[in-house]
């Protein structure tokens, strides 16, 4: 897949109301490497008293929260999925996401962009943002 500009996404007015509404946060991706993006936007999300919920292919824990497996396999309702995987990923990931039910957000972070699969999140009522760091973001608005 070539890269692609984001054609689906939030403005700013409801990233703000995205980050006021979310509670839970899955992060897929989430690297046991301190010196990662996707540990250090974890770590910063959940000091900002978010709960995430780490989905990973090994560990038991990170962040002092077990691990997942997939995000079916949390047994927790889950507001928010924030992903740190290739695009080629997402289309596998919006099908979990719809699967699931409960999400109501999909955040893709920084060069994370596959519209065709946002678009069809979207069509089924989840919000999207695409290319975007959420702790940036979050920064950005709260401070």
């Amino acid at each position: 897949m070539q890269c692609e500009f984001p054609t689906v996404n939030l403005d700013p007015d409801q990233i703000r109301e995205l980050f006021q509404n979310v509670k839970t946060i899955a992060i897929l991706g989430l690297s046991p490497n301190p010196e990662k993006d996707s540990h250090h936007v974890a770590k910063y999300l959940q000091e900002k008293g978010y709960t995430i919920y780490p989905v990973y292919p090994k560990e038991e824990t990170i962040l002092g929260q077990p691990v997942f497996r997939s995000l079916v396999d949390i047994p927790h309702k889950v507001d928010m999925v924030n992903v740190f995987r290739k695009p080629e990923a997402l289309p596998a990931i919006v099908d979990a996401v719809l699967k699931r039910g409960d999400v109501q957000y999909l955040w893709t972070q920084l060069g994370i962009v596959h519209n065709e699969a946002a678009k069809r999140a979207q069509d089924q009522g989840v919000k999207v943002v695409q290319s975007y760091c959420a702790m940036v973001e979050h920064r950005k608005l709260f401070g």
